[in-house]
């Protein structure tokens, strides 16, 4: 099993709020995105794809106004965006890092790796979003609860196309997107368990991403217009 990153995730109070931060920290402004029926979400989006990270994009997402998930019965919005402490952080300081997303060939097989290891990553759950291009079509864990897992630093799995097909064919969201200016350099996870984290990184064949230890925080070196810039979650 092989996994590599496949988005980072900036979650913001509002897409407008999301747009002017990163005109002002990134030096660019977002690419378009789509909206997301089933969470109640939408995002904008860009490339920051590098040849250390070949198929990354970014993704500036926030609850739609007015808009109920579909997916009702409890079930939280995935990336904690439901969560009281994490949406206080984004209205007081801005549009925060909290998490990424790692795609594998089979997100199935990777969930299971990681409840090997004691890890409930989730359920797997189909989505999709409707684009200029046609339609994006994904499958994608995301728990009831909607946590993220590690402060972040465990990536929510993703397999592009529907089941059974090839996710090598499958269309992916960095096809339809022209160089932005801004590549993803590096990408550190720092946690009070580090062999815990890299354990579960083994499990799925993630070896793209650093796990070192001290503090919770998620670090993303980025080359941009103006110049290196570090994004942190800091323990969010």
């Amino acid at each position: 099993m092989s996994a590599h990153v496949d988005h980072l995730v900036v979650v913001a109070t509002s897409l407008e709020q999301g747009v002017q931060w990163c005109q002002g920290a990134l030096g660019i402004p977002p690419g378009p995105g789509g909206e997301h029926p089933l969470m109640g979400t939408h995002n904008r989006l860009f490339s920051v794809a590098s040849a250390a990270f070949p198929r990354a994009y970014f993704e500036i997402i926030a609850i739609q106004p007015g808009v109920t998930p579909a997916r009702g019965g409890g079930k939280h919005r995935w990336f904690d965006m439901d969560d009281a402490m994490l949406q206080a952080r984004v209205a007081s300081d801005g549009p925060q890092l909290v998490h990424f997303v790692a795609s594998v060939p089979g997100v199935v097989s990777a969930a299971k790796a990681l409840a090997t290891q004691g890890l409930d990553r989730g359920t797997v759950v189909p989505a999709s979003r409707q684009t200029a291009g046609g339609l994006l079509s994904w499958r994608m864990t995301v728990r009831d609860d909607g946590q993220r897992l590690f402060y972040g630093a465990l990536p929510t799995l993703i397999q592009w196309g529907e089941a059974g097909e090839d996710p090598a064919r499958a269309a992916h969201p960095l096809d339809a997107m022209p160089a932005s200016g801004v590549t993803l350099e590096a990408l550190q996870a720092r946690h009070p368990r580090p062999e815990q984290l890299q354990t579960a990184y083994a499990a799925i064949g993630l070896s793209s991403v650093d796990v070192i230890p001290g503090p919770p925080n998620l670090i993303a070196t980025l080359n941009t217009p103006r110049g290196r810039v570090l994004l942190e979650s800091k323990g969010i």
